[in-house]
């Protein structure tokens, strides 16, 4: 089954960068989608950014130009680099499938601090 391990969260000022990391197994890492969700207390979950098979980048407005998703298919990981962070990203991050698959890891807490 999907099993997925987020790490690298932690407590920054604002202005500050962290990077994501997600080691995922349980599939076919390369003929997936992979993506960045978060989930700030009493909202949704929310898709951040995603990368396609071929490569190819998106992102949610928010975080447009500040946020760098990328991913090592040897090492079947996928990386979330954040700079110039800002406490409304204060959030759970998670990576998963895009579309997302039941077995959501455990998640890692970024707090960003004003």
């Amino acid at each position: 089954q999907v099993q997925l391990v987020e790490s690298g969260g932690g407590l920054v000022q604002a202005g500050g960068s962290l990077r994501l990391s997600c080691v995922a197994s349980g599939f076919i890492f390369s003929f997936n989608a992979m993506a960045w969700y978060r989930q700030a207390p009493g909202n949704q979950r929310e898709l951040v950014a995603s990368i396609t098979i071929s490569g190819t980048t998106t992102y949610a407005d928010s975080v447009k130009g500040r946020f760098t998703i990328s991913r090592d298919i040897a090492k079947r990981t996928v990386y979330l680099q954040m700079n110039s962070l800002k406490p409304e990203d204060t959030a759970v991050y998670y990576c998963n499938l895009l579309p997302s698959k039941p077995g959501w890891g455990q998640g890692t807490q970024v707090t960003v601090s004003s």
